[in-house]
């Protein structure tokens, strides 16, 4: 079975309402957080996540249901399976 697991991050200005709008988001295609961390640095929020997809659509499909919350909260989202992420980041 292949890893249907990724790495979301969000990044923008701190404002009320965004854990709530993307988990929302999430929870109505079906995705699993199984890890998040959040902070804020200054005026900016910052937000990790480690997702599990559990229908096939394709993280693509996800980040487009994102763009509307991403759009409103003038935020910067971004996806990556979890094997590319960690490829990247290894030291």
């Amino acid at each position: 079975m292949p890893n249907n697991r990724a790495v979301l991050s969000v990044v923008g200005k701190d404002q009320v309402g965004i854990i709530a709008k993307v988990t929302a988001v999430l929870a109505d295609n079906n995705v699993n957080v199984l890890d998040i961390s959040q902070t804020i640095l200054q005026d900016f929020f910052t937000m990790m996540m480690l997702i599990e997809i559990k229908d096939k659509e394709s993280l693509e499909e996800l980040h487009a249901a994102l763009d509307p919350v991403r759009n409103e909260m003038g935020l910067k989202i971004d996806m990556q399976r979890e094997e590319i992420f960690q490829s990247m980041h290894r030291i």
